[in-house]
């Protein structure tokens, strides 16, 4: 496969672009920060990497508490807004109509509209360049209660979060796996469990397969010379391998034809003329 390089760049995607905001809930103040994540499990822990030039820093620096809302696909408008406009000139939350609400643990509020909110607490600031990475404590997490189920499971999708790449605003899209699907053990045939490994290196070279990896044509070969080898290894003649060929193509015409796969068509009547039954033969039996 083929690829192109690139100079050192910031070409991580997909990132949150979070609402952090910061302040009080007298005086908030809320900017776009796509560069946060999580570092560690326990204690939980985040990050949020921010410009010393913006409002916004000495507001933090100061408090030493922040709160991580991520947004939903409908914010993206306001998510881009307070973004791009500075909140030593606007109030960015009566412009863009969101709410502060009182967060429980920290000073700075929570935006009401977000469905998930990571209050956090700064532990230190590294410099790193054209921004200070603020490291902090995860001291409570909320969400909006229509993400949460009737025995209070927390359901992601129904928050529709946004996400940001390169300068482009997505939704996350449909469900393509869980943590740890892939060693799931599928039943076979005998209703018994296939290895987990083993099932998974058959899906794998399934995909390879359709994918076309190792194909005659990725080798240079021409094509049919991996059936006629195939065909050399069985001991069969060159020419049964165009004689397949042209009886997989003519099936593939009648499916294509009658718009319905072959093997579902009605079985064709036989033209051969059945052999007439003996009248005489009961009666021949008797006189024996």
């Amino acid at each position: 496969m083929k690829r192109k390089s690139f100079n050192p760049g910031t070409l991580l995607a997909p990132v949150p672009p979070a609402m952090v905001t910061v302040g009080t809930l007298e005086e908030p103040n809320v900017l776009t920060v796509a560069w946060t994540g999580i570092l560690a499990t326990h204690p939980a822990k985040a990050y949020v990497s921010i410009r010393p030039s913006r409002h916004s820093y000495g507001i933090l620096k100061e408090g030493g508490e922040f709160v991580i809302n991520l947004p939903s696909a409908s914010l993206a408008r306001v998510v881009d807004y307070v973004g791009i406009y500075t909140g030593a000139k606007v109030d960015k939350f009566k412009v863009c109509g969101i709410t502060a609400v009182k967060s429980e643990k920290v000073a700075p509020p929570t935006v009401g509209e977000c469905p998930v909110a990571l209050e956090c607490v700064v532990t230190d600031v590294m410099p790193m360049g054209t921004h200070d990475v603020f490291i902090a404590d995860i001291v409570s997490v909320s969400c909006r209660e229509e993400l949460l189920d009737e025995e209070g499971k927390l359901h992601f999708e129904r928050g529709d979060l946004l996400a940001y790449v390169h300068g482009e605003y997505y939704t996350l899209g449909e469900r393509v796996g869980r943590f740890g699907f892939s060693t799931d053990k599928p039943k076979g045939r005998t209703g018994k469990e296939v290895g987990g490994a083993r099932a998974f290196a058959k899906s794998s070279e399934a995909v390879r397969e359709s994918k076309g990896a190792g194909s005659a044509s990725a080798k240079g070969e021409p094509e049919g010379a991996a059936e006629k080898k195939k065909a050399s290894a069985k001991g069969e003649p060159e020419n049964m391998v165009e004689k397949k060929k042209a009886s997989a193509k003519g099936e593939a015409k009648g499916e294509e034809k009658s718009g319905r796969p072959f093997y579902l068509d009605a079985p064709r009547k036989s033209t051969k003329a059945k052999p007439k039954k003996d009248k005489d033969k009961g009666k021949r039996k008797g006189k024996n």
